[in-house]
């Protein structure tokens, strides 16, 4: 946003709050970005800014979210969590 320069990166941990994304060139943390993740078709979009740098990731904590990619979002949220309860879980169990 600041710059309004534009990357193409993965992105992992989706949660309400926010998000990490994997980058070569992570921007600096306080950075504010424009996030636009698209999924089976679906587009969510959102403000943010950087709040944790890694060597090859940097942390997204949303600030402003509208209507309708809130409702996206949520969605995609509800299928991660269907998916996760049907899967069995797998323990390791010993005495």
């Amino acid at each position: 946003m600041e710059s309004e320069t534009e990357t193409r990166e993965q992105t992992t941990n989706l949660s309400v709050f926010g998000c990490q994304v994997s980058a070569q060139k992570p921007f600096a943390a306080g950075t504010r970005v424009r996030l636009r993740i698209l999924h089976r078709g679906a587009i969510f979009a959102a403000l943010g800014h950087i709040v944790n740098v890694r060597k090859n990731s940097m942390g997204v904590v949303f600030t402003k979210i509208e209507q309708k990619d809130q409702a996206v979002l949520e969605k995609w949220l509800a299928e991660i969590r269907d998916q996760h309860e049907r899967t069995p879980s797998t323990r390791q169990l010993s005495r």
